[in-house]
């Protein structure tokens, strides 16, 4: 689990001061999933570099529980209160593409290089529609589009090969599927976490009209290459 990083996982929780359970994902039959940038600091303690198909007991004082919210009155927690959590770390967000490499189609951009992808253009028109070719197939989680997904991602432009956007080397994004352009919308649904996907963008499918953040020109075909880390529903809008 790395630092900050956003995991899957089911829960019971206990009230050390009463003894009473206030919070229980199991009986719910339903898995949690969250960034650990969004916790109390004991649970994020607690489950930083951890590993994926642990199980993990976490006892917190109040002061790294919620001593500094004034405790909880909704779930009975008062301030000072220890918590304990026995949990079940299902699945992590990954470091990077994890799973079976797949020969692509013929003709399409080529991509070599792990921590920071090198894409190379062919010398031939671009396609007209969008082109969806995985390079290695993950075993995760399948994306829906109504998820939450955290990616890596290079952006290149295919009448120059130039990389105009990218977070290699930098941090993973976070951010709603049903948000983004319409290559994304379309090509990532169904995709599974771990996978690297290979994405051709034709402008209806990207920024029709360019864009100057990124600097995108009208008329340009997109390439992506994205590494799909983790994937979570999306919170409902308020």
């Amino acid at each position: 689990v790395p630092a900050g990083g956003s995991v899957e996982v089911n829960y019971h929780a206990v009230n050390g001061r009463t003894g009473k359970v206030f919070d229980d994902s199991f009986s719910r039959g339903q898995t949690a999933s969250f960034s650990l940038a969004q916790v109390v600091p004991g649970f994020k303690k607690g489950l930083e570099h951890q590993q994926a198909g642990s199980r993990v007991v976490i006892a917190m004082p109040g002061t790294a529980g919620y001593d500094a919210q004034g405790g909880n009155p909704q779930a009975g927690i008062e301030k000072g209160d220890t918590l304990i959590f026995v949990v079940d770390i299902v699945a992590t967000e990954l470091s990077g593409p994890k799973g079976k490499a797949v020969e692509p189609k013929k003709g399409l951009p080529t991509v070599i290089g792990d921590k920071e992808p090198k894409v190379t253009i062919p010398k031939s028109d671009p396609p007209t529609k969008l082109v969806v070719q995985p390079l290695i197939k993950g075993t995760g989680k399948k994306v829906t589009d109504k998820d939450l997904i955290t990616v890596n991602y290079q952006q290149v432009g295919w009448s120059d090969g130039k990389v105009i956007d990218q977070t290699y080397g930098q941090k993973p994004q976070t951010g709603q599927l049903s948000t983004l352009i319409g290559g994304w919308k379309k090509g990532l649904p169904g995709q599974t976490v771990g996978s690297r996907v290979l994405l051709v963008v034709p402008p209806s499918e990207g920024y029709p009209k360019g864009s100057e953040t990124p600097k995108v020109d009208k008329g340009e075909t997109l390439v992506f290459v994205i590494d799909i880390l983790f994937t979570q529903e999306a919170p409902p809008t308020q």
